[in-house]
C-alpha cells in the first residue's frame, strides 16, 4: 500500500489535489514544487503549531529550493479579526511579493481561513495552499474554498471562496492532539457517512473509537473518505448553493416519529462547549445504548437507515437542539 493517497477535486483547470498520509509534511516541497509559479512561499501559522511543525515544512521546502518565510500569529478563534486580518496583510505585503508568491497555511481552521482569506484579498487574488494540522481541518475546512474571519455580527460572515492549489493532509501531525481535537474532527467525519454513505457509517460504528484514539490506519481510512465525500460535494456545488449548503447544514437528523432534531456538532449548541465535537464521544458498536430504538419500531443496531441511527453518537451533558429552537436561532453566527 502506497504511504500517501491523492484525492481529486475537480473543479475544472482550477482543481487540485489533496495528498494524504504519514509524512506529506516532509515531501511538501516536492509535492508543491510542479504548482507553484515562482519557487518562493510564505508560510502562515500560529504560536502552537510553529513549535511542532514548522521546522519540518521549512526544511522540506529548502530541500526542495522553494525560499520560504514564516509568519507567526497568536493561535485561537479571536485571531480571526479585523485586528489581525490588516496585521497579516501587512507583514506579507511588506515583504516585497508579486502576484507569482504563494501563501501556505499551516495550521487548524482559523489559519486556513485566515491565510486563505488573505490570499483572495492581497494584490488581488495570489495562490495558497492549505497544510492542515487538526482532523477537523483536513476533512473539512481545508477543503472547498471557503476562506473568511468573523465580524462583530457574527462568525465567518465575512470572506470568499477562494480554492487552493493544493492541500496537504499529514496523519502523522494529527499524533500531537488532544483527544478533545480528535472529537472536533470525528464529529465531522461522522456527517459524511450520514450524508451520504451507509457503507463508511458502519465502518465507524466500528472504529470510531480505534479512530479517535489514533490508530494510523484507521485515521487515514477516515480521512481519505471523508475528503472524497467532501471533494464531489464542492465539485458539484462550489459556492454553496445547493447540496454544499444542505452539507453545511447536515446535523439536522429525522428522529423518532420521522420529527426533525437539530443535533449540531458546530459552535452553536445550547450549553456546549466551543467547537465541533463538544461533548461527542463515540458509542455504537463499541459501546451501544441499550434498549434505544431508531424510531422506526427497530433497535438501533438493526435500523438500516443511517440517518435514524443518532444514538449511536452520545452527547455527554448537552442538550440537542429540536425543532421548536432551530439551529442557529439565538446564536452568534454560523457554521465553518
Amino acid at each position: 500500500m502506497s504511504s500517501h493517497e491523492t484525492v481529486r477535486v475537480d473543479l475544472g483547470p482550477r482543481g487540485y489535489d489533496i495528498i494524504v498520509g504519514d509524512d506529506v509534511l516532509a515531501e511538501a516541497g516536492k509535492s508543491m514544487a510542479p504548482i507553484l509559479r515562482a519557487p518562493r512561499v510564505i508560510v502562515i501559522t500560529d504560536n502552537h503549531v510553529a513549535p511542532l511543525h514548522l521546522d519540518a515544512l521549512m526544511r522540506s521546502l529548502a530541500n526542495a529550493e522553494i525560499a520560504a518565510e514564516a509568519i507567526v500569529l497568536p493561535a485561537g478563534e479571536q485571531t480571526k479579526n479585523f485586528t489581525h486580518f490588516e496585521k497579516l496583510l501587512g507583514e506579507i505585503l511588506g515583504r516585497g511579493i508579486d502576484r507569482d508568491i504563494s501563501l501556505v497555511a499551516l495550521g487548524g481552521g482559523v489559519i486556513g481561513d485566515i491565510t486563505g482569506f488573505a490570499a483572495a484579498s492581497v494584490l488581488r487574488g495570489i495562490d495558497f495552499i492549505q497544510a492542515p494540522t487538526t482532523l477537523l481541518a483536513q476533512v473539512d475546512s481545508s477543503v472547498g474554498g471557503k476562506t473568511g474571519i468573523n465580524s462583530p455580527h457574527g462568525k465567518n460572515l465575512i470572506g470568499a471562496f477562494h480554492q487552493p492549489r493544493l492541500v496537504l493532509a499529514d496523519s502523522r501531525v494529527l499524533r500531537t492532539l488532544p483527544r478533545r481535537e480528535m472529537l472536533a474532527g470525528y464529529a465531522e467525519v461522522v456527517k459524511y457517512g450520514l450524508i451520504n454513505d451507509p457503507a463508511f457509517f458502519a465502518w465507524l460504528e466500528g472504529h470510531g473509537a480505534d479512530l479517535v484514539d489514533g490508530d494510523p490506519a484507521k485515521v487515514r481510512r477516515a480521512v481519505v473518505a471523508s475528503c472524497r465525500a467532501k471533494a464531489a460535494i464542492v465539485a458539484e456545488d462550489e459556492q454553496e448553493r445547493g447540496a454544499r449548503a444542505a452539507e453545511s447544514g447536515a446535523y439536522i437528523r429525522p428522529c423518532a416519529g420521522g420529527r426533525n432534531r437539530f443535533w449540531p456538532y458546530a459552535a452553536a449548541w445550547r450549553g456546549g462547549g466551543d467547537r465541533h465535537g463538544d461533548g461527542l464521544r463515540p458509542v455504537g458498536a463499541h459501546g451501544a445504548l441499550p434498549g434505544r430504538g431508531c424510531g422506526q419500531g427497530a433497535p438501533a443496531s438493526r435500523c438500516r437507515r443511517p440517518a435514524h441511527r443518532h444514538q449511536f453518537y452520545q452527547f455527554d451533558g448537552l442538550e440537542p437542539q429540536t425543532a421548536d429552537r432551530p439551529y442557529g436561532e439565538g446564536q452568534e453566527g454560523v457554521g465553518g
